[in-house]
């Protein structure tokens, strides 16, 4: 992989690239990094030229000052594809990184010619008022002089990524350290967005994928596919919240066969009864 830096309104944004063709760009979760995809890139570059960014504030990306915000990230999307002078793109976000994905293909969308919307929840007026008075943070920790915050920030995490696989959460806490006193930041940012108002602009061609163990994300999968006309889902199995990083081998693979497909009629889909298709065929 290439490591590069752009400047952007916002500062410089990191970002690793990997591959020749049809720009792919790779938008990561709260609080990770483009290191999320950094077993993804070798698999996309055989086919396509594929870039996994730092969202601002995340990374080597440019720290950022006042509120964060889904809008500003997706302003620093469309900052770096301008740096690159790429007129068009296919997106792929994961958890915040497809609310971030979702925003830029509603604000700009004849910049995406395919989207791919992986484990994003569906934020409405409901679930932002269940997250407001009821839900836990789910990455804050308060500094401690002892360092018990870093065994914090492992439990946080660790009922959401699979037991036999410790190098998984040592990459996410890794990330969650570079940005420490900011995060929960990202995640508070998604709980603010309206995507109800904004997600019926999307017209981009869309995969909503989820991993079958991702009881944080899967139950919204049907109400993202009522909200994008057209939009297929496919269900990643023995994988959940870190299915980026813990199967790269099938969220790779489920993005190829996607964008590689010819476009179809517009219609909408259920859930992918069978994980061995890239997407579903059932019609609703």
């Amino acid at each position: 992989m290439r490591h590069h830096f752009a400047d952007s309104r916002f500062g410089q944004l990191h970002y690793v690239e990997e591959g020749h063709g049809e720009p792919v760009l790779l938008l990561h979760q709260t609080p990770r990094s483009s290191d999320e995809y950094r077993d993804v890139l070798p698999l996309l570059g055989s086919s396509v030229r594929a870039i996994a960014m730092d969202t601002p504030g995340f990374g080597m990306s440019a720290p950022l000052t006042g509120e964060w915000s889904v809008e500003l990230f997706a302003q620093a999307v469309l900052d770096l594809c301008d740096a690159l002078e790429l007129e068009q793109v296919a997106l792929v976000g994961h958890h915040t990184g497809g609310v971030v994905a979702t925003e830029v293909a509603a604000a700009a969308p004849r910049r995406v010619r395919a989207l791919v919307l992986s484990g994003m929840p569906f934020v409405d007026a409901p679930r932002r008022h269940q997250v407001a008075t009821g839900r836990p943070p789910i990455d804050h920790v308060e500094r401690a002089t002892d360092g018990s915050h870093l065994q914090q920030l492992w439990d946080n995490r660790a009922g959401y990524y699979p037991a036999d696989r410790p190098d998984l959460l040592e990459r996410l806490v890794m990330d969650a350290l570079r940005v420490l006193d900011r995060v929960e930041e990202g995640h508070l940012a998604v709980n603010r967005y309206r995507m109800e108002d904004r997600i019926g602009s999307v017209t981009a061609r869309t995969l909503v994928l989820c991993g079958e163990l991702d009881t944080f994300s899967l139950p919204d999968v049907p109400k993202i596919l009522e909200a994008i006309p057209g939009s297929v889902a496919h269900v990643l199995p023995g994988t959940g919240v870190p299915s980026v990083d813990h199967r790269p081998d099938l969220f790779a693979e489920a993005v190829r066969q996607f964008l590689l497909a010819q476009e179809t009629p517009s219609c909408r889909h259920g859930l992918n009864a069978a994980p061995s298709s890239p997407y579903g065929t059932e019609q609703r």
